[in-house]
C-alpha cells in the first residue's frame, strides 16, 4: 500500500479584511525578516566545511525549505483569496463573518466567529466557514435550530444572537 492520498478538498475563498492583512503581514515578516536571517546562517554554516557531518548547515537547510514553502502558499493563496469587507443587509441572518452566540442542549453558551479557513483561532472561537458546525449555522436567525452531525452522534443548538461587529 503506498503513501499517496487525494488531495484535500480546497478550501473556500473567503477571508476578513483583517486575515487578509495577517497573512500579507506574515509574508512580509517571512521574506524580509526571517528569510534573510536564515540565508545568512546557512551561508555561515556552510562556510564551517564538510556539510555531510554538519548538524547546523542541514537544520538551516529544513528551515529555509520550511520558509520558502510557506511564502510560495502566502503568494498563491493571497492571489486566489476574496475579501469580504461588507456587512449585509439583512443581519439577522447568519452569514460569514458574524459572531454568532448559540446554546447548546444542557444550556451551555458558546460564542463563534465563521471566518477563512486561514485566520481560524480556535481558542478565540473563529471557526472555519468550511467547518461542519459553521456550515450548519449559515442562512439561520435568532431561535433557528441547528443540527451537526458529530462523532458521538447528532448534536442540536439553538441561535441565541447574531453580531457582525467587533467582538470586544
Amino acid at each position: 500500500m503506498g503513501r499517496w492520498r487525494p488531495p484535500a478538498k480546497a478550501s473556500s475563498p473567503y477571508i476578513t479584511a483583517d486575515g487578509a492583512s495577517a497573512l500579507r503581514a506574515e509574508l512580509d515578516q517571512l521574506w524580509r525578516k526571517e528569510r534573510p536571517l536564515v540565508v545568512q546562517a546557512l551561508a555561515a554554516a556552510a562556510a564551517e566545511g564538510d556539510r555531510s557531518e554538519n548538524a547546523e548547515y542541514t537544520y538551516r537547510k529544513k528551515q529555509l525549505g520550511g520558509i520558502d514553502r510557506r511564502i510560495r502558499y502566502l503568494n498563491k493563496r493571497l492571489s486566489q483569496v476574496k475579501v469580504v469587507d461588507t456587512i449585509p443587509d439583512d443581519t439577522s441572518v447568519v452569514r460569514f463573518a458574524a459572531w454568532v452566540t448559540i446554546e447548546d442542549e444542557q444550556g451551555g453558551e458558546h460564542c463563534y466567529r465563521i471566518v477563512g479557513a486561514d485566520e481560524t483561532k480556535a481558542d478565540a472561537g473563529w471557526i472555519s466557514v468550511d467547518s461542519p458546525m459553521a456550515r450548519a449555522l449559515l442562512g439561520k436567525r435568532i431561535d433557528d435550530e441547528v443540527q451537526v452531525k458529530t462523532p458521538e452522534g447528532d448534536r442540536y443548538w439553538c441561535v441565541l444572537d447574531v453580531r457582525y461587529e467587533d467582538n470586544g
